[in-house]
């Protein structure tokens, strides 16, 4: 393991992000539990390598959510729900990580759908360059349906009882700190509990970056 700044933690991604040699754009996945760090994580890589002169797509699950009407067929608090019922799987491969990738076309679409109006979306179809980095983050992107997709895998892990107290202040403006530990506890958390059991992402991943104490983690490379 190593441990160091902030800064030397995205030195040491964004040159993992360098090392991959593949003839497509290079599809990097930033997994972890909810309210791990890893949106933060994402957008502070997407800034280092745009400034060492990468074409970078900046791409989250959030996008590619199922709408409310079809997302909670087990209830808004189930945790099989939130596993299985949750995200657009099919459009993701579909619109982005199978055009991005070997023999795609490289033309992509970053999203399908519009949180905040809970509506369908169909953004301008873009096309990367052949050198570009897809920067995609969110929860249980190492699950079967994706994780041959990822040219890169980096896995945000922090303690899951303390993703609940950096969510009740995350979202203390919008949500009471009841509403948010019942979503957590019922829903979130034993959803990761059965991807770690089922999936075991971090044995997968490339890197897993510690993220407790966000000022100084600790990450570890992995050979796969």
């Amino acid at each position: 393991m190593d441990q160091g700044t902030r800064d030397e933690m995205l030195g040491r991604l964004a040159e993992a992000v360098r090392s991959v040699t593949v003839a497509h754009p290079t599809r990097v996945a930033v997994d972890g539990p909810p309210a791990a760090g890893k949106t933060t994580l994402a957008d502070e890589l997407a800034v280092v390598l745009r400034e060492q002169g990468r074409d970078v797509i900046r791409a989250t699950i959030d996008d590619f959510l199922f709408p409310r009407a079809q997302r909670y067929p087990r209830g808004e608090f189930s945790a099989e729900g939130c596993y299985f019922d949750a995200h657009d799987y099919d459009a993701l491969n579909r619109v982005l990580l199978d055009p991005l990738g070997p023999g795609g076309d490289r033309r992509f679409q970053h999203a399908v759908y519009d949180r905040t109006a809970d509506t369908a979306l169909s953004p301008p179809v873009t096309t990367a360059t052949a050198d570009a980095v897809l920067v995609f983050d969110g929860v249980f992107l190492l699950r079967p349906e994706l994780i041959v997709r990822w040219d890169l895998r980096i896995f945000v892990s922090t303690a899951l009882e303390k993703t609940v107290d950096r969510a009740v202040i995350r979202e203390r403006r919008v949500s009471s700190r009841a509403e948010v530990e019942r979503r957590w506890r019922e829903r979130y958390i034993p959803s990761q509990e059965f991807y770690f059991a089922t999936v075991r992402p971090t044995h997968h991943a490339n890197i897993v970056v510690h993220n407790d104490e966000p000022h100084q983690p600790v990450w570890e490379t992995q050979t796969r």
